[in-house]
């Protein structure tokens, strides 16, 4: 059994789906200082399967129910991106914390609308970008802040994979399925471009912001060829450097991910792999003062279980937010419109503070 804290936070789990299957039930059964209290989901057939394979000590039908349990601290919300405002919404007023899966939501209005919810609960409420917990990007964060000195640039890159299914499948676990699970009204994939933003471009603009700083403009282009879609970006971050964002679905390779960073005192290069297989970046640290690199191992990359226990030290022990807040949630969610705004204009420059709409 996991090594566990007497003081834990009892979670239960939003949606009994792929990314719950994969990653947060697994999270909560093996996080030192929280349990995986208690699953919900429509469908009965599922969520039966997945108590008797994970033994939460409650398991509930209704949401509505699993809130107004006493017991419960907070919930993770792992459903469609359409339902995680109104979830997460619920959760904060009848009193829980909430670690909702990104991206926060699919609009501006709708994430900015949440952030009165939060404030209003005085309740922890966590994005999960959960790369903010691999152990390589953290080392990046802790240079970046403490010895860079001065930033020049930034250049990230997301690269899906056309062979990342068959890649994924052999590392987790057979996914459960039931035709009874709820579903958005519109297939998500049914606007590949808004599709692939929300579910990739969260994420390469969160590791962006978390290491370089806000984004306050984006100059956009996008192509599409052979069912391939390539974002190319330019962002103005607020201290005046600038970067450079690619986000490209699929290519015809591995999965490529990774970033680079310019600064005074010293320059960050970072190789990130698929999440999938909980292998922490490869991140090679270059310090001017000594011209030499430096390069931290990592050897736990569970970054979900990593995620959950600084959101459990957060809400029981009132540690400093590591994760992405209600302001991270929303920054992504602009910037994603931004992008999306900037891209079908041409290029023209989108101020994120200005951006409304969906993604």
């Amino acid at each position: 059994m996991p090594r566990k804290d007497e003081k834990r936070l009892r979670v239960g789990v939003l949606g009994c789906g792929p990314i719950a299957q994969a990653a947060h039930f697994e999270s909560c059964t093996k996080a030192r200082n929280a349990d995986l209290y208690a699953i919900c989901d429509v469908a009965d057939d599922l969520r039966d399967r997945m108590a008797a394979t994970f033994a939460p000590e409650k398991s509930y039908a209704d949401y509505g129910q699993m809130l107004a349990d006493p017991n419960l601290d907070a919930v993770i919300i792992a459903t469609s991106d359409t339902f995680h405002v109104k979830a997460a919404e619920l959760a904060l007023g009848a009193g829980k914390h909430v670690l909702c899966e990104k991206p926060l939501g699919v609009s501006v209005e709708e994430v900015e609308g949440l952030r009165a919810a939060v404030d209003k609960s005085g309740k922890v409420l966590q994005v999960g970008h959960m790369k903010r917990f691999d152990p390589g990007i953290q080392a990046a964060k802790a240079f970046v802040d403490d010895e860079m000195g001065e930033r020049l640039a930034f250049k990230g890159w997301y690269c899906d994979s056309t062979h990342r299914y068959p890649m994924t499948d052999a590392v987790q676990p057979l996914i459960i399925t039931s035709a009874k699970a709820r579903k958005p009204s519109v297939n998500p994939k049914a606007d590949l471009r808004q599709y692939y933003m929300l579910a990739h471009g969260s994420h390469l603009l969160d590791t962006a912001r978390h290491l370089h700083g806000p984004i306050e403009a984006v100059e956009a282009r996008l192509t599409e060829r052979y069912g391939a879609f390539c974002w190319f970006v330019t962002t103005i971050f607020a201290d005046g450097s600038i970067g450079h964002l690619d986000l490209t679905v699929a290519v015809r390779m591995d999965w490529h991910e990774g970033f680079q960073i310019y600064g005074q005192n010293g320059s960050v290069l970072a190789k990130t792999f698929n999440p999938w297989y909980y292998k922490s970046s490869e991140v090679d640290i270059f310090r001017e003062a000594d011209g030499s690199w430096h390069r931290t191992l990592g050897a736990d990359g569970h970054f979900y279980r990593r995620q959950l226990e600084g959101f459990a030290d957060v809400v029981l022990n009132g540690a400093p937010m590591v994760g992405a807040g209600i302001d991270d949630g929303i920054a992504s969610v602009r910037g994603m419109a931004a992008i999306a705004r900037s891209a079908a204009a041409g290029g023209r420059a989108v101020n994120l503070a200005d951006v409304d709409g969906v993604v």
